[in-house]
């Protein structure tokens, strides 16, 4: 089968690989029809190659058709239309049952001391092939999907995998109260699903970027925004002239380890990345750190006894927090990777053909499979007013 594959620091290309195959009793095989890159693909395209083996392949955002079960699958059969979250999870340990998937006793990348494996998503979560492909293996079938009904474009339930609960899973987390105001740092998909539901629930949302297609977007819906490229003064400032000087009631950092105006963590990220695998392991593993300029403007931005919803990717071992200003502010602060299935019964009636989230207008390109070099690339760099790229394994390169 063809896959998007992992070949080095800021390169992957597609390369025929062996078809995926019934290894375990509780495995499926899906044929993917289309398939997302995340922007936490991104990690791996540029900072995380210390994780990876080239060949990798990548991608954990599919839906498909089952084309094979293993003896001992009992809710999938031949032919049924699914969505893979994004984690692997058994669905009968102590977190799945508790509501986290993503904490999966049974498979945790414990090497690592990791949470649940993750498809395509290197090392530090189980090395489990990805989903930019034409087929996927499924371990522990029966927990790891969503089935739903044939009909449909793929766009109206390919983001239950990850957009669509990560995002929801952001704004529950921000605990914002009835009629209140949240602040959105980083409008990428995540970022502006988040902002379309909380606009939905009857929030105030205020979106920060600097990129002029992500911020018309969420206008568009509503919200109002902040253009970092033109601002004169701190975002805290202008949120709080927005907000009788008081700050919005929550923040949704959305824009993890990679935010813009961190140049001296930058440049450490940067050059930790040319080392020799075993050494970059070694100093993302204990001395890593991240660019915190958007933590510590979500920070600075939330009201005092507000809370910090962190939803974009951090991997630092060493980052500096203001501690005395958390405590002093009485922030509370939750974060974590996104409990798909805990959260799917509360999305899936919003997925009808009212449409009120606009998945079924979300992704901004569709392209073929074999085009993603070229799509990885566009996204890295957000150009062509890239904001969610979904890949087609069946469409031809023209």
């Amino acid at each position: 089968m063809k896959a998007v594959t992992w070949q080095g620091r800021g390169a992957v290309s597609v390369e025929e690989v062996p078809d995926p195959r019934i290894e375990a009793p509780t495995d499926a095989v899906v044929r993917v029809t289309s398939t997302a890159i995340c922007g936490s693909d991104l990690h791996l395209y540029e900072l995380l190659g210390a994780y990876m083996d080239p060949g990798d392949v990548l991608g954990h955002e599919p839906i498909g058709i089952v084309e094979e079960v293993g003896p001992e699958v009992t809710t999938l059969a031949p032919g049924d239309r699914v969505v893979i979250p994004f984690q692997i999870s058994c669905g009968g340990c102590y977190m799945c049952s508790a509501g986290l998937p993503t904490q999966c006793e049974t498979t945790q990348a414990r090497e690592y001391g990791s949470g649940a494996a993750l498809f395509g998503y290197s090392k530090l979560y189980g090395q489990v092939p990805g989903a930019q492909a034409e087929l996927l293996r499924v371990p522990y079938a029966d927990a790891t999907h969503v089935k739903v009904p044939h009909g449909p474009a793929d766009d109206r339930f390919l983001f239950l995998s990850d957009v669509l609960p990560t995002a929801w899973q952001a704004v529950e987390y921000a605990a914002v109260p009835e009629g209140g105001s949240v602040t959105v740092l980083g409008l990428g998909p995540i970022g502006d699903m988040a902002c379309r539901i909380a606009l939905h629930r009857g929030l105030r949302v205020i979106g920060v970027d600097r990129v002029p297609e992500r911020l018309a977007r969420v206008a568009a819906r509503g919200a109002e925004v902040i253009d970092l490229t033109t601002a004169q003064q701190p975002v805290g400032d202008m949120v709080r002239e927005l907000t009788d000087g008081r700050g919005t009631d929550a923040v949704i950092d959305a824009v993890g380890m990679e935010a813009h105006g961190s140049p001296v963590a930058a440049l450490a990220q940067r050059s930790a990345g040319f080392l020799p695998d075993g050494l970059a392991r070694k100093v993302f593993d204990n001395a890593g750190v991240d660019r915190m300029a958007a933590l510590h403007s979500a920070i600075d931005i939330v009201r005092r006894g507000g809370t910090l919803s962190v939803v974009g990717v951090y991997g630092g071992m060493m980052d500096p927090l203001p501690m005395r200003i958390l405590f002093d502010k009485q922030i509370q602060v939750r974060m974590g990777q996104a409990n798909v299935t805990h959260w799917v019964p509360q999305i899936l009636p919003l997925l009808g053909d009212d449409d009120p989230l606009g998945v079924d207008t979300f992704a901004t390109h569709r392209l073929p499979l074999a085009a993603a070099p070229d799509a990885y690339r566009m996204f890295q760099h957000k150009s062509d007013g890239a904001v969610k790229v979904v890949l087609d394994p069946a469409a031809a390169l023209t």
